[in-house]
């Protein structure tokens, strides 16, 4: 699913949301880690599949990812920086070779840098560093990328899109902006690979002539069709263009929702989790952070995390842990089972009411109510600047308890015949 985002001058607004090309039967989990200080920096740090140089210090995040691996889908960190990322492809070749996920490269940015532009400085060091590349999922099935990386923070969003270890860099100015399984970035290239155009020379991609477009030179996409032709791409780019000037954080929402679009996908591969970031230009003011955790934005909840010291664990949206995950890595036909509560209840609720319109609307009507009255209150905290620190430290796992509730009503609601 293709992160969104409207920038600066109105308030930031990004919106990130799992990736369509997840398999349907992969959960994802909603985990916080805390700021931590690294006082050995000779320990190396474990990442999917390599070790990497650690660094002194790593910034507290919240990341929903993938319940299999070290990276994240999409995030955010304790200075309100976020990061999304989507797979792509094109002409370069994608390695299989076990490196860093592009998943991988979402949490680094976020926990290794305090504004957007950083995070994108990160990325691109790792990659020029470590490479790319691995299977990104788990089990037999080999599906491997490049990567294309949404990155923004109070003040500024960029755009990073990858193809091996080249890249391309465009700053948002203005207006809307969506990214989706298509190199996007054309000809507003504002930071790029040193060999990047050179190297696309010598393959015969680029003339040396004519200005110089990433994606068509990188993929095989005709770029002056491509927010005229069907695609997720260009659904997102009409749907937001449709709501520019006027896009609250329900209208992101309901983006994310929209099945005829493509944007919520169902089937083998489908939309696993969502997420919408508010990012007030008013430092004064707190970014909130909103996640679901369950698959299929229409039949779920979104939930808002607001960092403070001292945060509740996420336990009703972290996934078990396993002592053979290292045999899982290495191949293993085992697949644990690593749904955690919020999800098993989400699929045990949508089972028994996907037979039962009755129970379905009575249900769904109560998570609405929730998302409601969340949203009042979040309202309420940005309007009137105060933030009761000692109930926003239990704020998400409170919040998934109560869909939790909701789904275990439904699940022993008896409906008259």
């Amino acid at each position: 699913m293709p992160p969104l985002a409207t920038p600066p001058p109105v308030h930031l607004s990004l919106r990130v949301a799992g990736r369509p090309d997840r398999l349907y039967d992969e959960v994802q989990e909603v985990v916080y880690f805390p700021a931590v200080v690294h006082d050995n920096l000779g320990e190396r740090l474990k990442c999917t599949y390599i070790e990497i140089d650690q660094v002194p210090e790593t910034y507290a995040v919240v990341l929903s990812r993938p319940a299999w691996l070290w990276g994240a889908e999409m995030g955010a960190n304790e200075h309100g920086v976020c990061i999304g990322n989507e797979a792509v492809w094109g002409r370069e070749e994608v390695c299989d070779e076990e490196a860093l996920l592009g998943m991988d490269l979402v949490r680094l940015g976020l926990e290794r840098a305090d504004t957007a532009e950083k995070a994108l400085n990160v990325i691109v060091d790792l990659l020029e560093k470590y490479g790319q590349g691995g299977n990104c999922t788990e089990g037999r099935m080999v599906f491997s990328y490049h990567n294309s990386f949404m990155i923004a923070d109070r003040n500024e969003a960029w755009i990073l899109e990858t193809a091996g270890k080249y890249w391309a860099a465009e700053k948002v100015q203005e207006g809307v902006r969506n990214i989706s399984n298509q190199l996007s970035i054309t000809t507003k290239i504002a930071w790029e690979h040193p060999d990047m155009r050179n190297y696309a020379k010598r393959k015969g991609w680029w003339d040396g002539k004519k200005e110089f477009d990433f994606a068509a030179a990188y993929s095989y996409l005709d770029t002056a069709k491509m927010i005229t032709s069907s695609g997720r791409y260009c659904e997102g780019y009409k749907l937001l263009n449709k709501h520019k000037g006027n896009i609250t954080f329900e209208t992101m929402m309901e983006i994310l929702r929209d099945k005829p679009s493509g944007i919520n996908m169902e089937g083998e591969f489908l939309t696993t989790a969502s997420m919408v970031s508010i990012l007030p230009q008013d430092s004064s003011l707190p970014c909130i952070h909103f996640f679901t955790g369950t698959p299929d934005p229409e039949r779920s909840v979104f939930k808002p995390f607001i960092f403070v010291p001292h945060i509740s664990q996420l336990l009703d949206t972290s996934s078990p842990t396993f002592e053979l995950e290292d045999l899982v890595k290495k191949k293993s036909h085992f697949k644990p089972d690593r749904r955690h509560p919020l999800y098993q209840k989400h699929q045990q609720a949508l089972e028994v009411v996907n037979n039962n319109e009755e129970k379905a609307k009575i249900m769904l009507d109560n998570m609405r109510k929730l998302e409601k009255e969340l949203f009042r209150e979040m309202e309420s905290i940005l309007q009137n600047k105060h933030l009761d620190v000692e109930k926003i430290v239990n704020l998400f796992p409170q919040c998934t308890k109560d869909e939790i509730q909701i789904y275990q009503s439904n699940l022993s609601v008896k409906v008259s015949s």
